[in-house]
């Protein structure tokens, strides 16, 4: 049975992921009241344990979270200062983070850890939380729209936030339909002790088996991702401990000498998602509601907070939060950077693993000339530090 009694919000955010909760908290500076709607909060982080879902953080969207009080000084994290990537040849690419004028390319933090963070700043803003699950969307004329609820009262609201990750259940309500294209690979994560220091160098390698990337955690650990493809993805989570760790050393040259595992690894089917409609009246999509891209240039996570930044950014303005023309706006200036991401990302996939052997030649000479022409070089890591 639905409650029947209606309150009145002006911006509803549907999904407390990182994302959904960032966008929440930035939203309660603003002149609007908003409502994160999560039905499964988190609970504290265990800091006695690493969490396998690691992220690297632009310097850009470190600094966002920072000045809303959900980075600080006691978050577990590790700079990264370079990154060297190789291609399945002799082509190599690398980026330091001196030649940017920043302190580092990224920085690494576990999920659970920044999303405890975030959370803790939520709940010393105030901001209302609805710990539950909305039962349907009934949409209203113009932007008001409402979301009733089993066992609270119902939330008519201007603005309807999508930020409930890649199988988004409110975009599903909308009827909105998705492109997706399969890459027929998995993300194999885990994290590892390391004989040698990383010095907060990332690695990363394409391989005939799939992209392997060592990302630097605090002290000597890393955290390993592989892009795996489908075929061998059950095979590699059957792998022993030891049998794991001596793989991944072998994968990646025994760079950092011998590894050890310290959590079990998991694997999350990767995917581009593109959602065909971003915005309505009063209902607008953020972050893997709206897009997902191939983790090989971890750009995922960072495209979803610039969502957000933006987002919060024209709602500052006031007025009607759900009116058609500014959330038109904002979607308009987001595209370029998304499908700029998908596009690079689904290339160098392609180029890779479906072009086949003749074109190696090609695509490692294209690696070696981009790491010799210092503009190029230089745009590129411009773009990955927002």
């Amino acid at each position: 049975m639905v409650n029947e009694q209606v309150n009145e919000r002006e911006v509803v955010i549907v999904g407390g992921g990182l994302n959904g909760a960032a966008l929440a908290l930035a939203l309660s500076f603003g002149p609007h009241a908003v409502t994160l709607v999560e039905p499964n909060p988190p609970t504290a982080p265990d800091d006695a344990s690493w969490d396998a879902r690691i992220y690297a953080y632009s310097p850009g969207n470190v600094a966002w979270l920072r000045g809303l009080g959900a980075w600080t000084d006691d978050l577990r994290n590790q700079p990264i200062y370079q990154m060297r990537v190789h291609g399945d040849a002799d082509g190599q690419l690398r980026f330091d983070a001196l030649e940017t004028g920043l302190p580092e390319l990224a920085v690494i933090a576990e999920n659970r850890s920044l999303h405890g963070q975030i959370w803790q700043a939520l709940q010393a803003r105030g901001v209302e939380v609805i710990a539950a699950r909305p039962s349907a969307v009934l949409w209203g004329e113009g932007s008001r729209h409402t979301l009733p609820f089993a066992d609270a009262p119902a939330l008519q609201t201007r603005l309807l936030v999508a930020a409930d990750g890649a199988n988004s259940w409110l975009r599903q309500q909308a009827g909105i339909a998705l492109t997706t294209d399969d890459y027929g690979q998995s993300g194999v994560v885990a994290n590892f002790e390391c004989e040698r220091p990383h010095r907060g160098i990332a690695w990363q390698w394409f391989r005939p088996d799939g992209v392997l990337a060592y990302l630097p955690l605090p002290g000597r650990r890393i955290s390993m991702v592989w892009s795996t493809p489908t075929a061998l993805v059950a095979a590699r989570l059957a792998l022993s401990p030891e049998a794991l760790a001596a793989e991944v050393t072998a994968a990646g040259g025994g760079v950092l000498g011998d590894l050890r595992l310290i959590t079990p690894a998991q694997a999350f089917p990767l995917k581009r998602r593109l959602a065909q409609e971003w915005v309505r009246p009063g209902l607008v999509l953020v972050g893997d509601a709206a897009h997902t891209v191939h983790p090989l240039a971890g750009q995922g996570v960072n495209l979803g907070f610039r969502d957000s930044r933006l987002l919060a950014e024209f709602l500052t303005l006031g007025g009607d939060p759900g009116e058609l023309g500014r959330l038109q706006s904002y979607a308009l200036r987001r595209r370029e950077d998304v499908l700029t991401m998908q596009w690079v990302t689904g290339t160098l996939k392609r180029s890779f693993y479906e072009m086949g052997p003749a074109f190696g030649a090609w695509r490692n000479h294209g690696m070696n000339l981009t790491d010799a022409v210092d503009g190029l070089k230089q745009a590129l890591m411009r773009h990955a530090v927002q």
